[in-house]
């Protein structure tokens, strides 16, 4: 995961390189006018947002249901029930509230969790409750919708997570998963490659 982002990052570098090698091959006479025109480019690209691909835009994305309303399970709830959610929405992870009436929440159960704590250990997934093996919220990794893809990216390297919850200043609003965001990052760098050769063949 670390080398990936360390590739995407470096693969923005080496187009701006590009674009100045491009610029190194044009007649000496036109390297003023040329270097403008990339600073005024270069401030174009910005404004367009590299690297500012939040994730409220992966949100918007996800489309309908990415609200969150499906992606939670009780500390009350078996294992067993938790798992069946995630199996039948096809994720890999469900947000852990508190069965009180403000649902606040209490953690995150994935399908490490599962694997680890039930397989592994030998224990019944339909005796047990989430709570005896859910990820508390003490140790929750979470984001906000302001939040840039590249950092999530880089959180959940650095805490070998594969889904963090979205949360605002009501409570959770969705889930993003890894895929979500490297998803998210390959489009806007796709962007910023589609942007530099508009560049380099007069586009702008």
């Amino acid at each position: 995961m670390q080398g990936a982002l360390q590739a995407i990052r470096a693969q923005g570098n080496v187009l701006k390189c590009a674009v100045l090698q491009h610029m190194r091959i044009m007649n000496p006479a036109m390297l003023p006018t040329a270097f403008s025109r990339f600073e005024s480019t270069s401030a174009q690209l910005e404004e367009h947002g590299f690297e500012s691909t939040t994730i409220s835009d992966v949100l918007k994305a996800k489309g309908k249901g990415a609200d969150g309303s499906w992606l939670w399970c009780t500390t009350d709830d078996t294992v067993y029930d938790a798992v069946k959610a995630m199996t039948q929405h096809n994720v890999g992870a469900l947000v852990v509230v508190k069965p009180e009436a403000d649902k606040a929440i209490a953690g995150i159960i994935t399908e490490r969790d599962y694997l680890r704590k039930i397989i592994v250990q030998g224990r019944s997934s339909k005796s047990t409750k989430v709570g005896d093996i859910m990820t508390e919220e003490n140790k929750l990794i979470t984001v906000t919708p302001d939040t840039k893809v590249l950092q999530a990216m880089q959180l959940m390297t650095d805490n070998r997570v594969r889904h963090i919850p979205v949360i605002d200043d009501k409570g959770m609003i969705g889930m993003v998963s890894i895929g979500d965001v490297v998803r998210a990052v390959v489009t806007e760098h796709r962007e910023e490659l589609d942007r530099l050769n508009a560049f380099i063949h007069g586009g702008y």
